[in-house]
């Protein structure tokens, strides 16, 4: 199988380098990898070109900054890259993050996975982030979602969904509707991706405002926006920090913002997360 790495960057000359020599250093060798730079203003350009000038495997695109808005940004930087490539040559399509150390034997591991069971339509290994001088699992998400920094797309799925979609819960959506389609998401735990640093630092928006967009932007309708506003609420024990997410929700709906996924995929998505509450909360 043939991989193509799709990996947007903005100011990550410190980080980008690991990301590289990783790839550089895998088992699997066959691949080729666009690095995205995206109006970076620091040495990010003069880092790439060190790879791009010595390896064939990997080429650049160069973008003007976009807004930096959790989720738009990234997907609108993979898709430009993305744009200067034939899929049809490549058999599993990867988006990675330009600050993770990939383990020597990631692709390789992953093409076995795909080899091996043909519904599988999503892979990935787990976050880990360095504390204390340990690197310790990251836990933000279950153990059964494959994170944003490292996807990996079987081609077949990742066209019959659509792509990624160019707005904030990107990688949540594309979870929902791959499985939907029949296709299966498989973490393989064995595989620990090191994250060099913690995402969401350096986002302007404030955490309400994030998931009252969150919710808003991942089709949500509102009786089940206001039940997931109520366990963040819960977890942050704050009742303002509930009528925040909400406000910020509710915003969005007044403002008729534009959604990126259709009303059929906003049925599915809402359909899924009431199984999953009933299954959860109810257990019906």
């Amino acid at each position: 199988m043939r991989f193509l790495i799709i990996i947007p960057a903005h100011n990550e000359e410190e980080n980008l380098p690991f990301t590289l020599d990783s790839l550089q250093q895998q088992s699997f060798k066959d691949f080729r990898t666009v690095v995205v730079n995206d109006g970076s203003t620091d040495g990010t350009e003069d880092v790439i070109r060190k790879y791009t000038d010595h390896d064939s495997r990997f080429a650049t695109v160069n973008l003007q900054k976009s807004a930096h808005q959790p989720g738009s940004k990234v997907v609108n930087a993979f898709k430009n890259g993305l744009k200067t490539q034939n899929i049809n040559e490549f058999d599993v399509i990867c988006k990675f993050d330009a600050d993770i150390i990939l383990p020597e034997n990631y692709l390789e591991t992953v093409e076995t996975a795909f080899k091996d069971h043909s519904r599988y339509g999503l892979v990935g290994g787990l976050l880990y982030v360095e504390k204390d001088g340990q690197w310790i699992y990251e836990g933000n998400s279950n153990k059964h979602h494959v994170r944003g920094p490292m996807k990996a797309y079987r081609k077949e799925c990742f066209v019959q969904m659509g792509g990624v979609r160019e707005t904030l819960g990107w990688d949540n959506i594309d979870s929902i509707l791959l499985t939907n389609l029949g296709w299966k998401e498989i973490v393989l735990p064995e595989l620990h991706v090191k994250l060099i640093k913690v995402k969401g630092t350096d986002y302007t928006i404030r955490p309400a405002d994030y998931y009252g967009r969150y919710f808003y932007f991942l089709g949500l309708n509102r009786f089940l926006a206001y039940i997931a506003s109520s366990k963040e609420a819960a977890k942050s024990r704050s009742i303002s920090f509930f009528f925040d997410i909400i406000k910020a929700y509710e915003t969005c709906k007044k403002e008729k913002l534009e959604l990126k996924i259709s009303k059929d995929e906003q049925k599915v998505i809402n359909g899924q997360r009431w199984k999953m509450l009933k299954k959860k909360w109810l257990k019906m």
